[in-house]
């Protein structure tokens, strides 16, 4: 019975937020713990399905690692062979990105991108970027007086502004996107990955469009 009333209450609020402008791009933030489960592999999977039900375009899943040795270990581990197994079954691109490597899982000429990011924070993004900048600088290729704000952003792994960060398990923040995400809208639920369902994910969105969206001013 609670399983019918859940299935009714979605529906509603699908329709309710499809009335009013959705987010392109949302970001979840999860942490290495919460994928110790191929449960919690297949929510992964889940969510993209839920995104791509309301016409969620861009998906980017951060897994904060706060160790920096277990990046490596992870995705030379049973978890990289997971998330290409579970994504694979999926309408879209995809693509894995560590520190070190960049894992393209499958590439559909689709409208829906899937981005997942293991470990790789923003303050590493950004110091690669501006170290790609200045060695074009010493080759003569730049001017100091051509760094603005688009020649950082050129730079970047991830281009795309997000509309909504999604973290799960709390108020922590990440230091995933801190360039791109500077007028993101933040959604914290105290709900972990493994309980999070698909009307955690529709009230976060509702909660986006009732905000007042200043971008900065």
């Amino acid at each position: 019975m609670k399983e019918i009333v859940l299935a009714l209450y979605e529906k509603r609020m699908i329709r309710q937020i499809e009335k009013e402008e959705l987010p392109k791009h949302i970001i979840l933030v999860i942490a290495e713990e919460d994928l110790q489960t191929n449960k919690a592999f297949n929510k992964l999977k889940e969510f993209v399905s839920w995104c791509s039900e309301i016409k969620i375009t861009q998906i980017t899943i951060y897994v904060s690692v706060i160790d920096a040795e277990k990046i490596s270990n992870m995705i030379c581990s049973n978890s990289k062979k997971l998330l290409i197994e579970k994504m694979a079954g999926i309408k879209a691109d995809v693509t894995i990105y560590t520190e070190s490597d960049k894992i393209e899982v499958k590439k559909d000429e689709c409208d829906l991108m899937v981005d997942i990011s293991i470990g790789f924070g923003g303050k590493y993004e950004l110091t690669n970027a501006i170290k790609q900048i200045m060695l074009k600088v010493e080759k003569g290729e730049l001017r100091t007086d051509d760094i603005d704000e688009r020649m950082i952003e050129s730079h970047l792994i991830f281009k795309s502004e997000p509309e909504l960060i999604i973290k799960t398990g709390g108020e922590r923040l990440t230091n995933f996107l801190i360039w791109q995400a500077v007028y993101s809208e933040l959604y914290f639920t105290d709900v972990n990955w493994l309980g999070f369902r698909k009307i955690d994910l529709l009230r976060a969105v509702r909660d986006y469009q009732k905000r007042q969206r200043r971008f900065g001013r």
